[in-house]
């Protein structure tokens, strides 16, 4: 879901009383819709709670969302994630480029075989 939408879809949920916090890598896009519960993670697009397959990164984060619920005093709180991409920040330079500089090669094979896995299962109507 774009940062957007979930911005959106945040604000509206708070409305009608329930509460919400969005994970994001878009700081600006994310406060400039004003969401009540932010968790900011300067990581690339798309991995807002950590780096793939990383499950103690990836619970942290969660954490830090789950403790802004509970002591957030004012709306507008952004809670900003301790954790780094890579101590080397060149991919903030390359994050657009084909090399996908922010996987690494164990990340990237098992993601391309999950997506070659979820092709398959489409092609036969399975999703």
């Amino acid at each position: 879901m774009c940062h957007q939408t979930a911005s959106l879809a945040a604000r509206h949920l708070e409305a009608n009383g329930i509460p919400t916090v969005v994970f994001g890598c878009a700081r600006d896009i994310v406060e400039w819709c004003g969401v009540p519960r932010f968790v900011f993670s300067d990581f690339p697009l798309g991995n807002p709670t950590g780096c793939p397959f990383d499950a103690a990164m990836q619970s942290e984060v969660v954490e830090l969302g789950l403790r802004a619920l509970e002591t957030a005093s004012a709306p507008g709180t952004t809670v900003v994630s301790p954790h780094e991409w890579s101590p080397d920040h060149s991919w903030k330079e390359r994050v657009f480029t084909e090399a996908q500089p922010f996987l690494s090669e164990e990340a990237t094979e098992k993601w391309m075989k999950r997506k070659q896995a979820y092709r398959e299962l489409r092609a036969t109507g399975q999703v």
